[in-house]
């Protein structure tokens, strides 16, 4: 009998410690720091931020009102779902437009210091999500993920580590995730380190199935597209040597995005640093708008606890901790009131029988989990047929979801970049292009990229080269609008420039795109 039951508790003892291990295994793999997970919201809300500021602010008029290239007409004509469902296609006027986005901005920066993120990051996933809807040939797939990651913003518990409305543990909410060592598990921390994995393991694929990138000149091509190509972009073109080993590098790294999660302690630091030395590197050699920095924000939630330890001591060796605990601190003071208030208000709550029983909370929180695992595997889904992964039927909305798709660069590079030259004819037939104010000219330019004159311009000179007769027409509109007295019509070309890995080949070749009368 005394045998028997010494053998039970001794098998009951390996299975619990064989438990233990595997949740120390999930943890170490699956669970992010609370600093970490504070460091991606201000990268997220400074991305979001420096993309309303520096890349919608610019372009709000040409790009998002009735006096731009797609007035609310023709974007009803020609993708009518989303002129009904997008908040910015209400009103074409100029005013309505800034409001939003001064309203978005506020958001985000609500995200970026903490304040009632949850609430902030799904505002301005709605918010940014209606801002493309308005403008879908301005989207690309750096957009997509940011809207995703906004999403993640607002089920994870961000706010843990500074911010101005730190959550205290014990308070409401803390049961949505297991803190373990201080880190956070839970299936939304899994899912977003998964989703990471799965932008990079789609490349990976997509670049082993090209012949470009096992020839090992996909970089070089890359950077033959002058249209993309700008700071660093042309000296490192001029290089092949280094873009051959670019190319290899690259690869290797997607191919070994899986050690995100396998990998552990600072094998897995060095994994997120070689993703970040490759994010920077394409934001100092091409214009990518806010892509490379909404990555570089994502892998942050990969550091380990080791990792923020150090940037810890070296923040107290530095003094920061206490200059920023010192400003958070006085802006909890000022809102010490409010959260008596909140407390209060979830105690009359709990004494009139609101609170929800523990019971149901669990069932809520497992539907939400299965919820959030199935939509994840359709964003899955959506990808790998975006990216040519698998056979889809055929149907009208391709183009728009290849545009927004997360191959970037695969399988194979363009094999050719482009510009526009707008045409005007005056009464007398003389011609200018409304584009340099020069003569009209197809000889290719000494930089492509000077043609456009932001990043929202080559994005939707680019989308939009294949569209229907009536963004075109629109286009035509607009350039008529803001040409100098006495312009009779104007024509709008695209011309090409094909490339190899070696630089251009043979001559440009003009494509009339749409003529118009003014």
């Amino acid at each position: 009998m005394t045998a028997a039951s010494s053998e039970s508790t001794t098998a009951t003892d390996a299975d619990a410690s064989r438990l233990a291990s595997f949740r120390t295994r999930v943890r170490s793999r699956f669970g992010i720091d609370p600093r970490a997970l504070a460091a991606f919201r201000i990268g997220l809300g400074l991305v979001v931020l420096f993309d309303l500021l520096f890349l919608r602010a610019p372009g709000l008029v040409a790009f998002y009102t009735d006096e731009g290239v797609l007035p609310r007409s023709t974007l009803a004509e020609t993708t009518p779902v989303l002129a009904r469902w997008s908040l910015h296609a209400l009103s074409g006027s100029v005013w309505i437009q800034a409001l939003l986005l001064g309203a978005t901005g506020v958001l985000a920066a609500c995200v970026l210091v903490g304040y009632r993120h949850r609430l902030a990051a799904l505002g301005t996933a709605l918010l940014l999500a209606s801002l493309h809807a308005r403008n879908p040939y301005l989207v690309n797939g750096g957009d997509t993920i940011l809207l995703s990651l906004l999403a993640f913003a607002a089920l994870l518990p961000l706010e843990m580590r500074w911010s101005l409305r730190p959550r205290r543990s014990g308070t409401r909410g803390t049961s949505d995730s297991r803190r373990d060592d201080d880190r956070v598990v839970s299936v939304a921390t899994a899912i977003l380190l998964l989703h990471v994995v799965v932008i990079y393991a789609i490349n990976a694929i997509l670049k082993f199935q090209s012949e470009a990138w096992m020839a090992g000149v996909g970089a070089q091509r890359i950077l033959q597209l002058e249209d993309f190509v700008y700071l660093l972009g042309p000296a490192m073109a001029e290089v092949p040597a280094v873009l051959v080993a670019i190319n290899w590098l690259w690869t290797a790294t997607l191919a070994a995005s899986v050690l995100l999660v396998l990998a552990t302690g600072w094998l897995r630091t060095a994994t997120v640093a070689a993703f970040v030395a490759a994010h920077l590197g394409m934001a100092v050699t091409m214009r990518l708008g806010a892509f490379p920095f909404v990555m570089v924000a994502v892998l942050l939630v990969f550091l380990p606890p080791q990792f923020w330890d150090r940037v810890d001591r070296y923040g107290s060796t530095a003094g920061l901790g206490q200059r920023l605990e010192s400003f958070v601190t006085g802006a909890r003071i000022d809102r010490k009131r409010e959260s008596a208030s909140e407390e209060n208000a979830a105690a009359g709550a709990a004494s009139s029988g609101t609170v929800l029983s523990p019971g149901l909370r669990r069932s809520v929180r497992l539907a939400a989990s299965v919820l959030l695992v199935c939509v994840f595997v359709a964003i899955v889904g959506w990808q790998v047929a975006a990216a040519g992964l698998v056979d889809t039927p055929v149907s009208g909305d391709d183009s728009t979801l290849g545009s927004a798709s997360w191959a970037f660069f695969a399988p194979d590079p363009p094999d050719s970049y482009s510009w526009y030259v707008v045409e005007a004819t005056d009464e007398s037939g003389e011609s200018t292009d409304l584009v340099t104010g020069g003569p009209v000219t197809f000889d290719r330019p000494p930089n492509a990229m000077d043609r456009y004159p932001s990043t929202l311009w080559k994005r939707y000179g680019t989308k939009a080269q294949g569209t229907g007769d009536p963004v075109l027409e629109s286009a035509g509109a607009y350039f008529c609008d803001r040409a100098p007295g006495g312009i009779e019509s104007v024509t709008i070309y695209r011309v090409e420039q094909p490339v190899d890995a070696d630089g251009p080949v043979g001559k440009p070749i003009p494509h009339q795109r749409v003529s118009r009368a003014c």
